[in-house]
């Protein structure tokens, strides 16, 4: 099957399914051979997340009516030829053709004129995009434009536009293996450019760079990790011998970072979610790491734990995910803004329960890849609000005048948007 027709399934799952893009594209990623063949397919789809209000419109305007049911393949499916042809250096032929040989071997024969014609007029027509309102001029839902526009005044637009920039690639040198020096040397040898983040163990890419190429990558020297993910270890700080829980561990790079960083902690690694649990052990064994891995809900550690208080706590909620939006676009689409108010309520219901599991004199470091202060600064106000043994603990890193945890935006120091709060327990 060609690659425009996988690239129209894998967004037939996101956008009418809600099946994540980073579940519907490797599945489809998995029928290719060709490396090159699967990154073009990888960049039709994230452009088409990231563009989606512009592309519909102008894909909509060109159609008698809308296509309802198991047509909406075919829609999608347009809205690959279009980003084609106003995104990409892809000759116009070659994406029009393509696109309706697609449509062919998705066995809609009756639409392929549908296709041509569409394409062609967009083509021939070369509209410009649509800016008439804020979803299609900044490509991003009304709703969270509301809410950017209310958390961050003067630098809305800003954090926008930093969600739609490509992200860079960053590395976590394993310190048990090497130190940072060592690693960037060889990097340097093999002509991987690449410069030292803020944190201790972070390296910036200059470029993104396939993981088999990289030194010593599979036997555990680096790993992937955006450099805002890489505080949770440094604020965290385990000390030797110390009982840690990682709650709401999985992928696995934050549990992972935690031993490299102190290696005598007895670490607990629980999520709710037993598929990516399963990537938390692989990520351990890659690295030759060793932690207790349980399938639970950190909301409910009664039910799987008998053991003592911990003496730190990493909670890293569930969260809107809104401050990845550059690393998965489709985030956008596949929230809503009722969610956010369901998140909170989670993360507190949660924040609550593991403050009974940790030990007095204990850390707890809250953290989400959010951006929304109802899910960080007030979520963390609120907790303390009800708490009388929490204290919040500043963070050097944060910004003067940023009372209630540390809140990093999209791009800053070209890192993801996070959020951290570090609580002690008296």
């Amino acid at each position: 099957m060609n690659l425009r027709a996988l690239a129209a399934k894998a967004v037939f799952q996101v956008l009418e399914k809600g099946v994540s893009l980073s579940v519907a594209l490797p599945e489809q990623q998995q029928k290719l051979s060709s490396g090159k063949d699967k990154a073009l397919l990888a960049e039709l789809c994230y452009g088409v997340m990231r563009h989606l209000p512009q592309l519909d419109k102008l894909v909509s305007d060109c159609m008698n009516k809308p296509m309802k049911g198991k047509q909406r393949i075919v829609h999608q499916l347009l809205l690959i030829g279009c980003y084609q042809l106003y995104f990409t250096r892809i000759p116009a032929h070659a994406a029009i053709s393509e696109t309706a040989e697609a449509c062919r071997q998705l066995k809609f024969e009756g639409l392929v004129k549908v296709v041509n014609g569409v394409l062609r007029n967009l083509q021939r027509n070369d509209k410009p995009l649509p800016t008439e309102n804020d979803t299609l001029a900044f490509n991003t839902p009304a709703w969270l434009i509301k809410r950017l526009q209310e958390a961050y005044p003067d630098s809305w637009e800003n954090i926008i536009e930093e969600s739609h920039q490509r992200p860079p690639m960053w590395l976590r040198n394993n310190a048990l293996r090497q130190s940072r020096d060592t690693y960037l040397a060889e990097l340097a040898q093999l002509e991987i450019g690449a410069s030292k983040g803020n944190s201790d163990n972070a390296i910036l890419l200059d470029k993104a760079t396939d993981v088999t190429l990289l030194p010593r990558f599979s036997e555990g020297a680096a790993s992937v990790q955006d450099g805002a993910a890489q505080w949770a270890a440094t604020l965290l700080a385990p000390e030797p011998k110390e009982l840690i829980l990682d709650a709401c561990a999985a992928p696995g790079g934050k549990t992972c970072h935690l031993l490299e960083s102190e290696a005598s902690i007895d670490l607990v690694a629980v999520d709710f979610d037993a598929k990516r649990l399963a990537r938390v052990q692989q990520n351990l064994d890659r690295l030759g790491l060793t932690a207790q891995v349980i399938h639970g809900d950190a909301a409910n550690i009664d039910a799987w734990w008998q053991g003592d208080k911990f003496d730190r706590i990493l909670l890293d909620a569930p969260c809107s995910a809104t401050g990845v939006i550059r690393r998965h676009p489709d985030i956008k689409w596949l929230r809503k803004s009722a969610d956010i108010e369901e998140l909170a309520k989670l993360q507190a219901q949660i924040l609550d329960h593991c403050w009974q599991w940790l030990k007095p004199g204990g850390t707890l470091l809250y953290a989400t890849c959010s951006i929304l202060p109802q899910e960080n600064a007030q979520q963390v106000s609120a907790f303390l609000a009800r708490t009388p043994d929490a204290t919040l603990v500043p963070i050097a890193q944060q910004p003067q005048g940023d009372e209630i945890g540390w809140q990093i935006t999209p791009g800053q120091d070209n890192m993801d948007g996070f959020y951290y709060a570090r609580l002690i327990k008296g």
